[in-house]
């Protein structure tokens, strides 16, 4: 009877693990990449030694870039060995989402029951937000799995004393801080659990192994002020409002964007489980049931890093919800616990059951079909350009925005991009990334299209709303073009416009 529950849950576990991977790969290789993606592929290709002057080169508002190279370096390495596909690239994410669900499901378990571990994993299998990033050529999946696997080698090894798990928890805390700054505030909100419980032996436990993680970090380190600086001199991110808070629950549980009509649907379906199981949290505290300050650590760690950000945030803008995908991954295991672990009645149950599996339905959904900005069909724009290109054509982009994109997609098409507003919060990338991509930025159009007979000029439309609303009904790059050539054409790529202008 035992080895047949054991089997049976092993059966649920592996189900389980394959469901996560499926909706992982799921359009691994329709969904077009945007700049982010394309800017991996084109930065991890040209190896370690030329990201580090790419990344770490003195510029007028510190360094050069301002993430560490933790997972450009692990991408370069797989590119090597497995090329530079989308499935290839795109795959190595995947892995690292599927770890979080295993991590999920080990701390699930060890935190209340196997049974508890099974749901935990199913939640974080099926949450778009989880899903969403798993996909991505960038570094969050990474993220929230080294920070995950520190907080099981965490409960392992500085709760339960052992210092192999230790070590573990120094190691993977130090990858995580290599493979994004903003590790930091998930990490120390985890450190300060021994001093909440005020476990003498556990907090010099945490200063032991953090100390470690710390040093091995050092390196890396030193350069944080110049990075920071860099953030504070030009970066897109803006101050947030208090709603980042609200939508941030969105993210957690349908992700974002959706579409305008869906918005009040996914309110329901996300607010009222939350509020319920907010509320069971309550009572089991109130009641001091056992294993209740278990659920209330989860539900601390879904919530002060985002929080932590947030403040942070008011004076150097960095709340990125992508960067939460450990905390993401916290509260699905915190909603899982609150909804089936704190004698909820089994109807109420099975109604916030399903109203879980609508909002990830939704948001697996949008994930799959959503086309607008950033994202653009790159490939076949490039094929139908190439096919049309005459002698004396000059393609060029507005921004970096799609010319990476198209870059990575037809490498052999002569293409040119206008650099950024000098200074502004798009000006991102430093003339020594430019360098190390081989890729620089025209000043101006005059010094793009110079000797051009033809002009394919690509813009994306978010680009010429934000002129307008700000009053201005011409794009200063179109008035340009427009007092200097024909224009001949217009073309709509999804949410890009392409204007064919001639002499």
């Amino acid at each position: 009877m035992i080895k047949t529950k054991r089997q049976s849950h092993q059966t649920w576990f592996i189900a389980i693990v394959l469901i996560s991977f499926f909706l992982r790969i799921m359009g691994i290789s329709t969904r077009p990449i945007w700049y982010d993606e394309a800017f991996s592929i084109l930065f991890a290709r040209k190896g370690v030694g030329a990201m580090l002057l790419g990344t770490l080169t003195p510029t007028g508002a510190g360094t050069a870039d301002i993430h560490p190279l933790g997972y450009y370096s692990l991408l370069w390495g797989w590119m090597n060995i497995f090329g530079e596909s989308l499935i290839a690239t795109r795959l190595l994410s995947v892995l690292a989402g599927i770890g979080i669900v295993i991590l999920a499901y080990k701390i699930g378990t060890y935190l209340f029951s196997k049974n508890l571990g099974l749901l935990a994993a199913f939640f974080v299998g099926l949450a778009p937000f989880q899903i969403h990033y798993a996909q991505e050529i960038r570094m969050y999946a990474f993220l929230g799995f080294w920070l995950l696997l520190a907080l099981y080698a965490f409960l392992k090894g500085i709760k339960d004393s052992d210092w192999r798990w230790g070590i573990v928890f120094s190691l993977s805390a130090t990858l995580a801080q290599y493979t994004h700054n903003l590790a930091v505030f998930f990490l120390v909100p985890l450190a300060l659990t021994p001093i909440f419980m005020r476990k003498t032996n556990m907090i010099w436990a945490v200063m032991k192994y953090g100390s470690l993680s710390l040093f091995l970090y050092l390196p890396w380190l030193i350069h944080l002020p110049a990075q920071l600086d860099k953030v504070q001199g030009g970066y897109w991110v803006t101050k947030p409002g208090i709603e980042r808070l609200i939508t941030l629950l969105l993210s957690y549980v349908t992700n974002l964007p959706l579409p305008d009509n869906w918005l009040l649907p996914a309110l329901l379906v996300t607010f009222l489980p939350i509020s319920l199981a907010l509320w069971q949290t309550f009572l089991v505290l109130r009641q001091k049931k056992s294993r209740a300050w278990r659920g209330a650590w989860l539900l601390y760690l879904s919530f002060t890093p985002p929080f932590a950000l947030f403040i942070v945030s008011q004076w150097i803008p960095v709340f990125i919800e992508r960067a939460l995908m450990p905390s993401g991954a916290i509260f699905c295991i915190w909603l899982a616990w609150a909804l089936f672990e704190t004698k909820m009645p089994h109807p109420v149950q099975g109604i916030l059951t399903g109203f879980l599996l609508i909002s990830a339905g939704m948001g697996i959904y949008q994930h799959l079909n959503y086309a607008g900005f950033p994202y653009a069909p790159y490939q076949e724009m490039t094929e139908s350009l190439d096919s049309r290109q005459q002698f004396g054509d000059i393609i060029v982009h507005s921004n970096k925005l799609t010319a990476l994109p198209a870059i990575y997609y037809a490498p052999e098409l002569s293409q040119e991009y206008l650099a950024d507003i000098s200074g502004s919060s798009t000006d991102t990338l430093a003339l020594a990334t430019q360098e190390t991509l081989g890729l620089f930025a025209k000043p101006n159009l005059p010094s793009a299209t110079e000797g051009a007979k033809r002009i394919w000029f690509i813009i994306f439309q978010k680009s010429l709303n934000e002129y307008q609303q700000a009053g201005i009904e011409t794009h200063p790059h179109l008035a340009w073009l427009d007092e200097n050539y024909t224009l001949e054409k217009i073309e709509f790529w999804e949410d890009i416009k392409i204007y064919l202008y001639s002499q």
